[in-house]
Formats: structure tokens, C-alpha cells, sequence
């Protein structure tokens, strides 16, 4: 079943009630609204003034659904997730810390290949030529010790917009801003299916900064970028004004866990594409496979 996001960006005062999530909104008179538990995959709290109460959280956290807070320039800041996700827990956490280095650099080699590949398929979509990228991405090293990844990106950025001067930058021009809201969207449904499957989302593969607590999620989110991209480049194509991140921008970029993937030969939610990803990568810690199943990018 495909979970539901819920953004939530006026005074709204949230609790539970017989499995149900009940939404009231105290400053005006909006009806009072009730959604199963069950089907809550993400939900974005975005105004200052909203209140949550702890059963709720509870309850949410034991379906492992994604709380997101935002800060007061409504920017996404921090995920609230389990301390225990899956029944086997201390197993799996042994199996990741276990892994060794030449597994790990395997790992980050397909990673890479596969990143680099969905950005020439989706240049290619947009009939820009790409045949740099297809090549770099075959020739992706254990542990992309050329750092192809780089390469790519400075090829992929000047031609995906086609903006003078555009570079990736976490402070940089628009329409990096919706770049940025949209990756902290996809590293949240990352690090959700990583605890999901038993793993520690700060244990990396190939990040390592001792001050990043999803260095996991950040390793595992990039074959599934080009998705945030597709949204964003498609926003830019309706000519609105990008400079501030509106509501009506957010809700489009919040579209991302319900947009189709093409992963293992069919279509399916990201949200689920993702569990399976981080449920590949757990068979590789355990060496009941040496790949990863990540998405390719494809045209519905």
C-alpha cells in the first residue's frame, strides 16, 4: 500500500484517537479530520505552531512512519526515528559494522555507476546529449577512486538547466533552494527505510563526517536524486517564480514518495523502491548478495 505524506504548514494540534491520527485546527473553525495511522508514510511539520502529542508520536513511530520538523524558515531540520526498527536489530547492526572495506568500496562503485547512469538517462530524456555520462558511469572504480561522481556532476548541473554560471551549491542560486528541500524530503525516506531494515543510518558506506548522523542515508539516496531533479526541472518549466519556497512549491516536491520508479523490471512507489534498496544492501552486509538494487531512470 502506498503511504500518505502529510505537510502540515498552519496552527494545527495533532493526537490520536482508536488508530486514528486526528487533525484539529484551533484558530479557525475547519472541521475536524481523522486518517488511519496505518497509511501515514511521512509527515512534514512545518509551522512554529504546531502541537503533537506524545501518544501520537507513538504511535507513529511504532508504524515507522517519517516526522520531519522544520525550522522557522520552514526548512526541514530534524527526523525523528526509532530506537528499535527491526526485530533483528543487534544482528543487523553487527552485519553493517562487520562489512568490509573492499565490500564497501563494491558498494560505493555501483552506487556511483548508478547515479551517473540515471542522469545521462534523464538528459537523454530531455534529448541533451549524454554519451559523457554513459561512459563515465561504466567506468566507475572500486571506491570511484577517480571520483567519476564529480566529473559527472559538473557536465550533468551546466546542462540539466541551462542557466549561466548554475552551480550545485547548498547556499547557491535558485533553484538550488527547491533542490535543497527536495533532497532533505528523499534523505528522510532514506534513513526511514534504512531503520526499517535493522541498519544504522550514521554508519556509511562511503560519508564518514563525524558530525553527520545519516551518513548511510546520504551514501544510499544518490541513484534516487535524479527523481528530486525530474520535479524540480519540471517546476522550472512552468515559468513561476522560484525565488521563495512557497506552499504550492513544497507540495509539489512532496510528491516524491509517491512518484513511480522503474526498479527490478517494474514500476513501483518510491517509498517502496527505497525498503528494497536498503533491504539489498542488508542481503550484501550479510553476503547474501554482492548488488544493489537500485531504480533506473525511465519515462512512464
Amino acid at each position: 500500500m502506498i503511504k500518505r505524506t502529510l505537510f502540515f504548514s498552519t496552527p494545527t494540534y495533532l493526537s490520536t484517537k482508536n488508530k486514528q491520527l486526528v487533525i484539529s485546527y484551533p484558530n479557525d473553525e475547519k472541521e475536524t479530520k481523522t486518517i488511519p495511522i496505518e497509511d501515514v508514510g511521512m509527515l512534514v511539520l512545518e509551522n512554529q505552531q504546531i502541537t503533537i502529542t506524545n501518544g501520537l508520536l507513538s504511535k507513529l513511530i511504532e508504524n515507522k512512519a517519517a516526522i520531519i520538523t522544520c525550522d522557522a524558515f520552514h526548512l526541514p531540520i530534524s527526523l525523528l526515528q526509532p530506537l528499535v526498527g527491526h526485530s533483528e536489530q543487534a544482528e543487523r547492526y553487527r552485519n553493517q559494522l562487520n562489512a568490509s572495506m573492499p565490500l564497501k568500496k563494491n558498494l560505493w562503485q555501483q552506487t556511483i555507476s548508478a547515479k551517473i547512469n540515471n542522469q545521462a538517462l534523464y538528459l537523454e530524456h530531455l534529448q541533451i546529449p549524454a554519451r559523457k555520462l554513459f561512459k563515465w558511469a561504466s567506468e566507475v572504480k572500486s571506491g570511484d577512486l577517480e571520483n567519476h561522481e564529480s566529473r559527472a556532476a559538473v557536465y550533468y548541473w551546466k546542462q540539466l538547466f541551462n542557466i549561466p554560471n548554475f552551480t550545485r551549491k547548498q547556499y547557491g542560486a535558485t533553484p538550488n533552494n527547491l533542490l535543497n528541500y527536495g533532497y532533505a524530503i528523499l534523505r528522510a525516506i532514506t534513513a526511514r527505510a534504512l531503520v526499517s531494515s535493522g541498519m544504522l543510518p550514521s554508519v556509511g558506506i562511503f560519508h564518514k563526517n563525524k558530525y553527520n548522523a545519516y551518513c548511510l542515508a546520504d551514501d544510499i539516496m544518490e541513484p534516487y536524486r535524479v527523481y528530486v531533479d525530474v520535479l524540480v526541472h519540471e517546476i522550472m518549466q512552468t515559468n513561476v517564480n522560484v525565488e521563495e519556497l512557497t506552499t504550492n512549491l513544497k507540495m509539489e516536491l512532496l510528491q516524491l514518495p509517491t512518484i513511480d520508479v522503474y526498479i527490478d523490471g517494474k514500476n513501483s512507489p518510491l517509498l517502496i523502491a527505497m525498503s528494497r534498496t536498503t533491504h539489498s544492501l542488508y542481503q550484501c552486509f550479510t553476503g547474501e548478495s554482492r548488488k544493489l538494487l537500485y531504480p533506473m531512470y525511465k519515462t512512464t
